[in-house]
């Protein structure tokens, strides 16, 4: 019998457990560097036999500013399928590559690739039956200190808006493209509404930025199961609840319906914080936040989750338009029945 081809649920930032938030101060004190090891575990035990199985993943850390990655690796078992390297191809049979300073080592038959934003994607089919995968990515990154954020010298958010609506002709601003809306986090009139709450006349741009961030915190309540992977924007707006996924989209969206630039960040969060320091929400999963466009500052990473700008306890994996993007891990199978992801994500300060 030839059995269905399903999608298989992908991997979601939703299992966090609630925490206090952290204080929420935007003038960050002078930090040491934080080395950290990461270690995300997925595992799918499937109550049928899969036949056919095609995986995407957006496992791999990207190098930011902020963020040095050392080493990188990937298993992925039972073993996937392994094409024959193409004519004058280096043949590399144990995995292992090398960009600039950081070792990768992957197991054999997974391919790696660039998505158009220059995150690391990887690709890996299975033609040979089995009833489970694991799938294990590990690593180690150097997190650099926040410089101090100087909100009230942003240039006042209409200013920055009028800059990023774009002209034929005029000069192309590349963060354009994250003005535009996308599935999850669309332009649309609630969402301007909500964003006009404290994008108001004359406010500088990331003022307004960290006031949206404490505004989701204060109004959205932290709660898991009340949505789901598909939930929109708006949706989230209306139900005032969700997780961290819901509340990076619905900032996402509200600026955007401003004229503002903002993208999605997927990554995690230090799960063993320092002493007298609370528990993050999202210890233990998978997380994501918001990064919003400032002509003075750059890209500034906001966690209106928690509350805080995105710091020593974040690390960043990879950004998109949206959750579709950026989704951990993904795939589509033949057979399989029910595929619901077991994941476990522990992120370790390395002495």
């Amino acid at each position: 019998m030839t059995l269905p081809e399903i999608q298989e649920l992908p991997e979601t930032p939703e299992r966090p457990a609630i925490a206090a938030a952290a204080p929420a101060s935007e003038a960050v004190e002078a930090q040491a560097p934080r080395r950290l090891r990461v270690l995300h575990e997925t595992c799918y035990d499937y109550d049928a036999p899969v036949e056919l199985a095609h995986h995407l993943g957006m496992l791999r850390p990207r190098h930011t500013p902020l963020q040095q990655v050392l080493e990188w690796q990937l298993t992925v078992t039972p073993q996937p399928d392994v094409a024959p390297a193409a004519p004058g191809e280096p043949d590399d049979p144990d995995g292992l590559l090398r960009a600039g300073d950081e070792r990768v080592l992957v197991t054999p038959g997974v391919q790696q690739s660039l998505d158009p934003w220059g995150n690391h994607r990887v690709s890996f089919s299975h033609s040979r039956v089995h009833d489970r995968l694991v799938v294990s990515s590990s690593f180690v990154a150097d997190i650099a200190p926040l410089p101090r954020l100087q909100p009230e010298a942003s240039p006042a958010w209409e200013v920055v808006a009028e800059r990023l609506d774009y002209r034929p002709g005029a000069g192309f601003e590349p963060a354009v493209e994250f003005t535009l809306g996308s599935l999850y986090a669309p332009r649309e009139a609630s969402l301007a509404r909500f964003g006009a709450e404290v994008f108001r006349p004359g406010v500088p741009l990331l003022a307004g930025a960290l006031a949206m961030m404490h505004l989701i915190h204060r109004r959205f309540e932290y709660r898991p199961l009340a949505t789901s992977v598909n939930t929109r924007a708006p949706e989230a707006l209306a139900q005032r609840q969700g997780v961290c996924q819901d509340f990076a989209h619905v900032m996402i969206g509200a600026m955007r319906s401003l004229g503002l630039a903002a993208r999605y960040v997927s990554g995690y969060l230090l799960t063993q914080p320092p002493p007298g320091q609370p528990r993050l929400v999202g210890a233990d999963a998978s997380h994501a936040w918001v990064a919003v466009w400032c002509p003075l500052h750059g890209w500034v990473a906001l966690d209106p989750t928690n509350a805080v700008p995105a710091g020593l306890d974040h690390v960043t994996l990879a950004w998109g338009r949206d959750y579709a993007d950026v989704a951990p891990l993904r795939g589509v199978i033949r057979g399989g029945g029910r595929a619901v992801p077991c994941v476990g994500v522990t992120v370790m300060p390395m002495e």
